[in-house]
């Protein structure tokens, strides 16, 4: 697996360069946060809105903002990755397998140069959306890497603060009800908060975090309250389960302390399944964005990585961070 760092200038025309080192360092800290809002982008639809919401994190943030594109031959974006000698005879004459191996790695270089041009256009757009951003944590990053788009990710996770993703990638971009091949691997490995896209973009006016009363929920209320990405956006707290009197308890005091830090936190507990019943309420209410947690044994908990989460993700239509 090989990588090529790059710091974008400030200003001036910007593309990634061409130098590629086998060593990968740390992305540096920079910025009022902790480690940066990395967004992973190909040539899917969804890059687009992947960059959008990576810029508005970040400048809400004040995080440093790195781009990452990865060069996957068995997700089907890289043109040529196909190995054709394999499919030639034993009396092929030498002059045929030089052909095709050189034929290979041309299209090894265009797919390269596409996702150069691709990171030069994700930082473009990003300065035009949120232009105060470098001013504020340094010039932007850019990574190219081959190999497995995980290990990539896991590579940078110690100096990433939150991760942005395409509900689907390049190779099922078209496959509407379906989720990306590598999401749910990505959800299982990172252990930060993994923000997965929808096609289109527009800054949250409302969202919602899926409630109930576990670990996990408690420390993502926590991390709203404290932290700068969804200051001053009203946040509903919703549980899907029994009315009961220490559930009514557990969730009020979650919305105090959201209250508290100066969020305005409806709360709502629902009977029924949450994938039914998260997806109705935030239709209602016209949520712009839903919080929920990965692990758990819980309803909503099991909806991550089980069945009833695969569902959710497939049919939401509206984008989703997954808290860890």
């Amino acid at each position: 697996m090989t990588d090529a760092p790059s710091t974008l200038p400030s200003t001036g025309p910007s593309a990634p360069p061409t130098d590629r080192s086998p060593a990968l360092p740390e992305p540096p800290r920079r910025g009022r946060g902790e480690g940066a809002v990395l967004a992973c982008i190909d040539d899917s639809p969804y890059v687009g809105a992947i960059c959008d919401f990576a810029a508005w994190s970040a400048e809400r943030m004040t995080a440093p903002l790195t781009f990452l594109h990865v060069l996957d031959a068995t997700s089907g974006n890289v043109p040529g990755s196909r190995n054709l000698t394999g499919a030639i005879g034993l009396g092929a004459r030498e002059e045929l397998l030089e052909e095709l191996a050189e034929l290979d790695e041309a299209r090894a270089r265009l797919a390269m140069e596409r996702g150069r041009q691709l990171l030069a256009g994700a930082v473009e757009r990003a300065r035009d959306a949120a232009p105060d951003l470098e001013a504020a944590t340094g010039a932007m990053e850019v990574r190219q890497r081959h190999g497995e788009l995980v290990d990539a990710i896991l590579a940078l996770e110690s100096g990433t603060r939150m991760l942005v993703v395409g509900k689907r990638g390049t190779a099922s971009a078209q496959r509407h009800g379906h989720l990306g091949r590598h999401l749910e691997e990505v959800i299982r490995a990172v252990h930060k908060p993994i923000l997965v896209a929808q096609q289109t973009f527009a800054p949250p006016a409302r969202i919602m975090m899926a409630w109930d009363g576990s670990p996990t929920a408690e420390k993502g209320v926590g991390m709203i309250a404290a932290g700068a990405l969804f200051r001053g956006i009203p946040c509903h707290l919703v549980h899907v389960g029994a009315d009961r009197a220490d559930v009514r308890a557990g969730l009020e005091a979650a919305a105090q302390t959201l209250r508290h830090a100066g969020f305005d936190a409806p709360t709502a507990l629902l009977s029924g399944n949450p994938e039914d019943a998260l997806p109705r309420y935030q239709a209602d209410h016209d949520i712009d964005l839903l919080v929920m947690g990965a692990f758990g044994h819980s309803r909503i908990r099991r909806m991550i990585l089980g069945s009833t989460t695969t569902a959710m993700l497939r049919t939401c239509t509206v984008s989703v961070m997954v808290l860890r």
